[in-house]
C-alpha cells in the first residue's frame, strides 16, 4: 500500500539534491521525495511551535502553514523560548511575526502564516494537509481534529510544554506502513561437517536490508479514555508514567481557565492545579497519591531546553511518518526535564 503522500510524485531538482544531500544519504532519495511532496499544518507558535517549525523547514517539506491567532506580548514568558519572533514584533500576530525568520531557514519550502483562530476553521481546511501538528490547543479541539483527520488518512500530532514537562502524541492511522533498515543476515557457506555454529546465519555489519513493516494507532480520544477500573489497566498501573495523569490535569486546567498555568498568578494557579488533580484522579479511579503536591512547582511557562527536546522529537516523528522511514513512537512520548529523560508508551485499545 502506498500512502497518499506520493500522489504528487515530486521530483528532486539538482539544487534540492545539493541542499538535502546529507538527508538523502541518511534516509534515501525515496524518503526525501515523500517528504518533499508533503504539506504540513502547524498550530501554535509558542516556544514548542517554533522548534517544530524549524525542524520541519530544515528537513525540507513542500509547504508549512503556521496558524496562530495570538499576539506577541512583551511580558509573555514563552517569548524567551520563541526564537522566530523578533524583539521588535511586540503587539504583532505571532504567526506573521514568525514568518520571515522561518522562511529564511530554507527558501525551498513554502511557508505561509495564518492569523485566524483554529477553532473557527471549517473541517475542509484541515483536509488539504498531509499532516496536522497541534500545539497549545484545548483537549476538545485536539479530539475534534484528530477524529476528522484520522478518517481521511491525515497524520495527526499533538504536543505541549509545561515548565519542566513536555509530551507528544501521534495518530498515524490504523495502518501506517514504513520501512526499517536492518543488518543483513548472511547464510552459512560451510558444509555439514563444520558444526552447529557454522550453520547459523551471521550478521554482516557492512550490509543492510530494508524491511517493510506496519504499525497501528488509535485516536486521541481513545488514548485519553483508558478504563483504569479494568483488571488489565490496574495490573499495568505501576509501570504507567505519572506524566500521563499530569497531562490530564494540565489539559483540564486549560479547558477550565482557557489558558495554561501563569507564573504571574503562581499561588492561585497552584491551588487550582491541586484541586483539579484531586478531581481528575478521582474521576479516573486511580490513587490521589500518584501526583504529589510539589508537581505544581515544575509546570509553569515554556522552558527553552524542554521545548528544544520535545520539539526535536516531535519534528523527528513528523518527518519519519511523512517519509515512511523508520519505526514511529507509538503513541505517546513524555519528557521530564528534572530527570533529563523521556519515555515512550502506548495508551488506548491494544
Amino acid at each position: 500500500m502506498i500512502d497518499m503522500i506520493e500522489k504528487e510524485d515530486p521530483v528532486i531538482s539538482e539544487e534540492e539534491a545539493a541542499q538535502y544531500d546529507r538527508q538523502i544519504r541518511l534516509w534515501g532519495l525515496d524518503a526525501q521525495k515523500r517528504l518533499r511532496g508533503s504539506r504540513v499544518l502547524l498550530v501554535g507558535l509558542g516556544g514548542l511551535g517554533a522548534e517544530v517549525a524549524k525542524n520541519l523547514i530544515l528537513a525540507g517539506v513542500k509547504g508549512l502553514t503556521l496558524l496562530d491567532h495570538e499576539q506577541v506580548h512583551a511580558s509573555e514568558e514563552s517569548c524567551r523560548a520563541q526564537f522566530l519572533v523578533p524583539v521588535t514584533a511586540r503587539g504583532q500576530n505571532r504567526a506573521r511575526a514568525s514568518l520571515e525568520r522561518a522562511q529564511n531557514l530554507n527558501p525551498m519550502v513554502e511557508v505561509h502564516a495564518d492569523s485566524d483562530r483554529v477553532e473557527d476553521k471549517p473541517d475542509d481546511f484541515f483536509l488539504q494537509f498531509d499532516a496536522v501538528c497541534l500545539t497549545g490547543c484545548s483537549r476538545d479541539l485536539m479530539v475534534r481534529v484528530d477524529q476528522l483527520c484520522s478518517q481521511r488518512n491525515i497524520k495527526v500530532f499533538c504536543g505541549d510544554v509545561y515548565g519542566y514537562y513536555g509530551y507528544m502524541f501521534c495518530n498515524l492511522g490504523q495502518e501506517h506502513n514504513y520501512v526499517e533498515e536492518k543488518p543483513k543476515l548472511v547464510k552459512p557457506t560451510g558444509n555439514s561437517n563444520d558444526g552447529p555454529e557454522a550453520k547459523k546465519a551471521k550478521v554482516d555489519p557492512n550490509e543492510t536490508t530494508m524491511v517493510k513493516k506496519t504499525s497501528s494507532f488509535c485516536t486521541l480520544k481513545e488514548a485519553l479514555e483508558v478504563d483504569w477500573t479494568s483488571e488489565k489497566a490496574k495490573a499495568g498501573l505501576k509501570r504507567t508514567p505519572v506524566d500521563y495523569f499530569l497531562l490530564h490535569v494540565l489539559l483540564k486546567f486549560r479547558t477550565d481557565k482557557g489558558r495554561d498555568p501563569d507564573p504571574q498568578s503562581f499561588a492561585e494557579d497552584s491551588q487550582l492545579l491541586r484541586q483539579i488533580r484531586d478531581d481528575v484522579l478521582e474521576a479516573l479511579a486511580v490513587s490521589g497519591d500518584l501526583l504529589s503536591d510539589d508537581f505544581t512547582s515544575y509546570c509553569f511557562s515554556e522552558m527553552s531546553p524542554v521545548c528544544a527536546v520535545v520539539g526535536g522529537v516531535l519534528g523527528q516523528e513528523v518527518v519519519k511518518a511523512l517519509s515512511q522511514r523508520d519505526p514511529p513512537h507509538r503513541n505517546f512520548f513524555f519528557f521530564d526535564g528534572r530527570k533529563g529523560n523521556g519515555v515512550v508508551d502506548f495508551f488506548g485499545p491494544k
